[in-house]
């Protein structure tokens, strides 16, 4: 066997590993999110049954707006973020009992969904729609 064939099966076999090993663990997050919780309901379960409950709410220049706010969110991921944060956003809609989605729920929903280590682009995204950021430092933090 030839030095460069044998060079090209060990770096296709590294490879091919590796992208088993990075997609066996974005189905292992998924499947972990479907395990039923405590209350017969998992996370996902809650978060579809969050967005159906407040589908009413939205109108489509927030929609828009919750759309400018997932953008920077490569492709790939956007969907599942897009979903993350509006189930958040229903949750904090019925906890508050809103009877219409105001852009505050949004942010709020906005930031919670969003993972700590995000918020720098988070910070970014809501400067440059001028959306004061004073009120939600705490959700920051």
């Amino acid at each position: 066997m030839s030095t460069g064939f044998f060079l090209f099966i060990a770096l296709w076999t590294v490879f091919l590993i590796s992208m088993f090993a990075i997609g066996g663990y974005f189905m292992f997050r998924k499947f972990l999110k479907r395990l039923p919780k405590e209350d017969g309901r998992s996370i996902l379960d809650w978060q579809e049954y969050y967005i159906s409950q407040t589908k009413h709410l939205w109108t489509p220049k927030q929609k828009e707006f919750l759309e400018e706010l997932v953008s920077p969110v490569p492709e790939l991921f956007r969907d599942v973020a897009r979903e993350k944060i509006a189930g958040k956003i229903g949750e904090l809609a019925m906890t508050e009992k809103a009877s219409v989605m105001t852009q505050d729920l949004i942010v709020r929903g906005y930031i919670i969904a969003t993972p700590k280590r995000d918020h720098k682009w988070l910070v970014k995204k809501l400067n440059e729609k001028q959306i004061d950021l004073s009120p939600y430092q705490s959700l920051l933090g």
